[in-house]
């Protein structure tokens, strides 16, 4: 998908997700069968820091901050929100679909999760999301649940894994940034 070609995120409205267990990063055990890669970490203090790490995650700033271009049929913040994102060049790149499987948009817990759509590299869903704690430390965790779906993600291995390791990093630098404004 994507190769010489841009998908348009309301083609996918409706096609099912890759793998079964819709939702489960909102659960405290993750699926079985899956990778599984769970990353936390204190980026700021305070409410002001709290609220523009929460703009940061709704605003795609986590997808843009590793490189990917963002194309959504809406926020992150209404389920059944359609992205693609897209890696590499504008008619050369590789386009990843994902949908909104759920969000939180009201508390000291915000944030939301996307599953993967047929042409995504992966199988399985990722969610993005910010703390404020009693003490007033600001947290972000990102839980992800997944396997290699395609032919040449399964090809390239663990380099693939590699660049899930190296997005995440990517995504807390982002999410650090967004804190300190």
């Amino acid at each position: 998908m994507g190769l010489l070609r841009a998908v348009d995120p309301a083609d996918l409205a409706d096609v099912p997700f890759t793998y079964a267990e819709v939702g489960a990063t909102a659960d405290p055990v993750l699926p079985a069968g899956y990778r599984h890669s769970g990353h936390a970490a204190v980026v700021g203090t305070g409410r002001a820091a709290f609220e523009r790490t929460v703009a940061a995650v709704f605003g795609w700033r986590v997808q843009r901050g590793v490189g990917l271009r963002v194309r959504a049929s809406g926020p992150p913040t209404e389920p059944g929100t359609v992205v693609v994102l897209t890696a590499g060049l504008d008619r050369l790149g590789y386009d990843i679909p994902c949908r909104v499987v759920w969000a939180r948009t009201e508390g000291d817990e915000q944030g939301f999760a996307y599953g993967t759509l047929p042409g995504h590299p992966e199988s399985g869903e990722e969610a993005f999301l910010v703390r404020i704690g009693p003490s007033g430390d600001v947290a972000v965790e990102l839980r992800v649940f997944s396997r290699l779906a395609t032919p040449a993600a399964r090809l390239a291995g663990p380099l693939a894994w590699g660049m899930q390791s190296l997005a995440t990093r990517r995504y807390l630098a982002t999410l650090r940034a967004a804190a300190r404004g």
